[in-house]
């Protein structure tokens, strides 16, 4: 008998899959790949699958032809392929004159959705949005309401797309399902709502956060998915170049003062906080966070959930856990006054304190705490360094090819070869897969805190800060599109609004 050690999508017949339900494929351990010759061709790991495959070649007429592969691989291929079977449009097809304004009631424990296949309509359609999103690696998912008609439109790489335009009359019956799924009330249409479903798809544990508002069409729908199973990724991963590693891993080796990141909303943020925690996590230091929400569990560190509802914010967990005798803390966000006095003050007392605040670069952090209210010496004498962050669309690897550059490009870098990606059917045509950081370090040390205490403007700090190396957002992305990570199209993209009097004419 034959054995195979991975199974190849090439091996397959798509076709073949979807006539099979994957609670019989996985129950048996069975990979059906295809039919060829008078024969049923299989990947099986156990008994079961032996005896399956005998069922099913019987009910086609064929002859039974296994593969032995390990359980790793079947259950990968399972996964994968499953996955790839249908689309929240295919659903909408096969539901149309149905009862669309069916609803089922929640689920009684969590189950893998790939298998809910025989389920109410509209438990179909919203369980195909969420087996799409996370094929095509969404971040977000939205349900719009418009007067006549509503869209669906996933996030991936940080860009929204429309892949679904429902009928209308299953609105409410859609945004009730959510509401159910995240057990919030469904009576309740006047009033935001948030929050959280858990739930396994194609073998991913994936946590979303509900976020539901209303309207004047409807309430509208935004659900953030992430995948818990990722785990935390380290420093190189995020994308820092070796020069900008060793400095952050210095102030990380600190034992007290501030270490911010800035940047908009879905800049990556609270990934490299985890990133640094995960750099300096040992069994000798105490290691504390109050995050909103939590977001990945850290293993042998002490995360706290904010919950305003109950009085249980920044200020008031950064209080309580400052008795819990921490070494290191992460503070999700510096929002106010007061939790940047509190923040300020742990840092003073000898404790790490790593959080992060919504300014567009490194330099205008400063101003924007004593704006808040904080002292300039509290902010010269605790601020250790700022990083301020972008996220931009890195190239496909699959499609990737080199081309001479444009004279308008040739003003951003001088390299003679710049990179792109062609489209193919990993990026889904694209040219981009995934995402990586491009980053602006300031270091804080005694030039910059003597601005700092004189209570000198954001643009003189960056000034003095470049002047000693410090290189700005466009310049580290400029860098990583010449050597083929990036694009300077997509670096001019995410840095445009901090970079208004160059043009994206001619790119």
């Amino acid at each position: 008998m034959k054995s195979i050690e991975k199974i190849e999508d090439e091996q397959i017949d798509l076709a073949l899959i979807k006539e099979i339900p994957l609670s019989f494929a996985k129950g048996n351990m069975l990979v059906p790949l295809r039919k060829e010759e008078g024969h049923l061709v299989a990947a099986f790991s156990d008994e079961r699958g032996l005896l399956a495959l005998a069922e099913l070649s019987r009910r086609y007429g064929l002859k039974p032809l296994p593969l032995r592969a390990d359980s790793g691989a079947v259950l990968e291929a399972l996964n994968r392929l499953y996955g790839q079977v249908g689309s929240a449009e295919e659903v909408m097809d096969n539901i149309t004159g149905e009862d669309l304004s069916a609803v089922a009631t929640e689920f009684e424990k969590p189950k893998d959705l790939l298998e809910l296949t025989e389920e109410a309509p509209i438990i179909r359609l919203l369980n195909a949005i969420l087996q799409q999103a996370v094929k095509e690696r969404a971040s977000d998912i939205h349900i719009e309401p418009y007067e006549r008609e509503m869209e669906v439109r996933l996030r991936v790489d940080g860009i929204l797309h429309r892949v679904l335009s429902p009928p209308k009359i299953i609105q409410e019956a859609l945004v009730s399902r959510v509401k159910i799924m995240a057990n919030l009330d469904i009576a309740e249409k006047r009033l935001p709502q948030d929050g959280r479903i858990r739930l396994l798809l194609g073998g991913s544990d994936i946590d979303i956060r509900v976020s539901i508002v209303p309207t004047s069409f409807g309430e509208r729908v935004v659900l953030r998915l992430l995948d818990r199973k990722q785990g935390v990724i380290g420093l190189w991963e995020v994308g820092f170049n070796a020069t900008d590693t060793k400095r952050v891993e210095e102030l990380l080796k600190r034992t007290s003062g501030i270490l911010l990141v800035t940047g908009p909303t879905g800049s990556g943020k609270t990934t490299t906080l985890y990133a640094a925690l995960n750099r300096i996590h040992t069994e000798e230091k105490n290691i504390l966070t109050v995050e909103d929400p939590v977001e990945y569990q850290l293993k042998g560190i002490g995360q706290i959930q904010v919950n305003p509802k109950i009085g249980l914010t920044f200020a008031s967990g950064l209080r309580s856990i400052l008795r819990q005798d921490p070494d290191v803390i992460m503070l999700g966000e510096i929002r106010d006054f007061e939790t940047a006095e509190v923040a300020i003050q742990a840092s003073l007392t000898g404790h790490l304190v790593l959080s992060t605040l919504h300014t567009n670069d490194a330099p205008s952090a400063v101003t924007r705490l004593i704006d808040m209210g904080v002292e300039p010496f509290l902010v010269a004498t605790s601020l250790t360094g700022v990083l301020a962050q972008r996220l931009v669309r890195a190239i496909c690897p699959h499609c990737k090819e080199s081309y001479a550059p444009s004279e308008e490009e040739r003003r951003y870098v001088s390299s003679p070869v710049l990179y792109r990606g062609a489209g193919c059917g990993k990026c889904g045509g694209k040219g981009y897969l995934g995402r990586t950081g491009i980053f602006e370090l300031l270091v804080v040390d005694h030039d910059i805190r003597q601005l700092i205490t004189g209570k000198t403007d954001a643009q003189s700090i960056k000034s003095c800060a470049v002047s000693k190396g410090m290189r700005m957002l466009r310049d580290d992305g400029f860098d990583k599109a010449a050597r083929g990570i990036t694009t300077i199209e997509e670096v001019l993209r995410v840095t445009q609004k901090d970079y208004a009097d160059i043009s994206l004419q001619g790119i």
